[in-house]
């Protein structure tokens, strides 16, 4: 009987497929240098992010969305790393819609499922991708995210207006997974209103369509400022003497 358990248990893992688009065209402002192709242990940073998409067994297939100046860098990077799932290596637009847009236009016909995840999160777990991949898939957008830590305040002019309670509040992280038609009609909808978006969720939610939460991790930061690399160095160096 296990035995038959796990063998539908894998079989149920194999038919679930997702496509994977990962925007990397940002500027790295904050940052300094390019944050994607920095080193994080003995690894760029997007390579961890590019080896963890590889590594789900639900993820068929990655696009890469970047600058063109890092079309050959990057597409270099993936051949010497060996990363079959890595279909493509694109052009992006003139913003991360843009960008995410021309990735979803390069997935294979028959795709369903699409997550979108920062090429600056390099240290997202299995864990995370797995749970918020079956999430979509029963309901058609997911995203993980993790309880807020701060008090966080509303502010303007520099006085603080309101105290928000933290019991109501999430962070929000990424992979981001959706029916690939539904993102594609969020996406086009909101840059047709001129819509200004801070993650791909904001465009499903401009459409009166709920997203489902999963549990993140607090160790799939985002790296935006040098500070966040060497939180991401500690955080790589602890998790791999676990």
């Amino acid at each position: 009987m296990a035995g038959l358990l796990g063998r539908l248990f894998r079989r149920r893992r194999e038919e679930l497929r997702c496509s994977a688009v990962v925007p990397a065209a940002g500027s790295s402002t904050r940052m300094g240098k390019d944050k994607l192709l920095l080193p994080l242990g003995e690894q760029p940073v997007l390579l961890h992010t590019l080896r963890a998409l590889d590594a789900c067994p639900y993820i068929t297939e990655i696009v890469v969305v970047t600058r063109e100046e890092l079309i050959v860098p990057i597409g270099q990077l993936c051949r010497d790393a060996a990363l079959e799932k890595v279909r493509k290596v694109i052009v992006g637009g003139a913003t991360r819609s843009h960008s995410v847009l021309a990735g979803l236009g390069e997935l294979s016909p028959d795709a369903e499922l699409a997550a979108i995840h920062d090429g600056a999160r390099p240290l997202v777990s299995q864990a995370v991708l797995e749970a918020v991949i079956r999430r979509a898939s029963e309901c058609g957008a997911a995203a993980p995210a993790v309880p807020v830590k701060d008090t966080v305040k509303r502010a303007r002019d520099g006085l603080v207006t309101a105290t928000l309670d933290r019991a109501e509040l999430r962070a929000v992280q990424t992979p981001q997974v959706f029916q690939v038609d539904l993102i594609k009609t969020a996406l086009q909808k909101a840059l047709e209103d001129g819509a200004e978006l801070t993650d791909d969720c904001a465009a499903v939610e401009r459409l009166g369509i709920g997203v489902a939460l999963t549990e993140g991790d607090y160790c799939n930061l985002k790296l935006t400022t040098p500070e966040d690399l060497a939180v991401a160095e500690a955080l790589l160096a602890w998790r791999e003497e676990q």
